[in-house]
């Protein structure tokens, strides 16, 4: 085993308005998908030795949602809050314990960039959607939609 990149993309967001675009908030789909999101990974029975969150709301809300449902603490990254790059991503693995995992709540098109700059593939991350790399090896081993998230979310533990 390796270590572990997962990236979840926040949920639906309001729509572009005055108050500027980091204040965005989760509508209530938004806000169910960040729920289903922390379900399907507790009930994949994933431990994080980390999660690092966009300052922006809207991850900010996505994170804290399924954190709740993980049980675990999250941590403010600012540089999430958007231009992120596979140099720092490959930085914060580098202080992950042995094979840890580390989840990052954050945006596009950085996510999707991430993903091509780790394995060379392109892939369309919904919002709600989950992805999970193999840095050492190049592999992306699971992208999530969040139909396919609701469903592991409603499985029985």
């Amino acid at each position: 085993m390796s270590r572990q990149l997962w990236l979840l993309r926040h949920g639906e967001a309001e729509p572009h308005g005055d108050g500027g675009d980091a204040e965005r908030r989760l509508t209530e789909k938004g806000r169910r998908q960040a729920v289903a999101a922390g379900r399907a990974l507790a009930n994949l029975e994933l431990e994080f030795e980390a999660v690092l969150t966009s300052p922006r709301i809207r991850a900010l809300d996505t994170a804290s949602l399924a954190c709740r449902e993980l049980g675990i603490d999250l941590t403010l990254h600012e540089p999430l809050g958007g231009g992120f790059q596979r140099s720092e991503a490959a930085d914060l693995l580098e202080e992950l314990t042995g094979d840890g995992r580390l989840l990052l709540v954050g945006h596009e098109p950085d996510f999707s960039q991430l993903v091509h700059d780790f394995t060379g593939g392109r892939v369309d991350l919904k919002k709600g959607g989950i992805a999970g790399i193999r840095p050492a090896t190049g592999e992306l081993f699971v992208l999530l939609r969040p139909r396919e998230i609701e469903l592991l979310a409603a499985a029985p533990r």
